[in-house]
């Protein structure tokens, strides 16, 4: 059995704005997080408002951000940032290499 290392969360949506409008922009978002310290590793997103967003997120992930933390804060609604806080579930997950007993067979 392989042990995960980190845990991988992704959404993609149409949000608010595009739908009210008619238009058909999409919005890709996704984290990793370590499954050992439950820290944000790493932070990606595509579409609009992205530099804004991913600036905001990197200060508190210099800060030490968790997934824990993540999942407390109330998401401002009716934004596309919101769908960073409510990604509850990982829809991958990363593991480390193979055992060592695995590699010598």
């Amino acid at each position: 059995m392989f042990a995960a290392a980190a845990s991988l969360s992704e959404a993609t949506f149409r949000p608010l704005k595009a739908t009210l409008s008619g238009l058909p922009d999409r919005i890709f978002m996704k984290f990793i997080v370590c499954a050992k310290t439950n820290k944000v590793l790493g932070l990606h997103m595509c579409g609009e408002d992205s530099p804004e967003i991913v600036q905001g997120f990197a200060v508190a992930m210099k800060a030490g951000l968790t997934k824990a933390e993540l999942d407390a804060t109330v998401g401002i609604h009716p934004t596309s940032v919101e769908e960073f806080v409510t990604m509850r579930t990982p829809t991958r997950k990363i593991r480390n290499g193979p055992p060592p007993e695995v590699l010598s067979a």
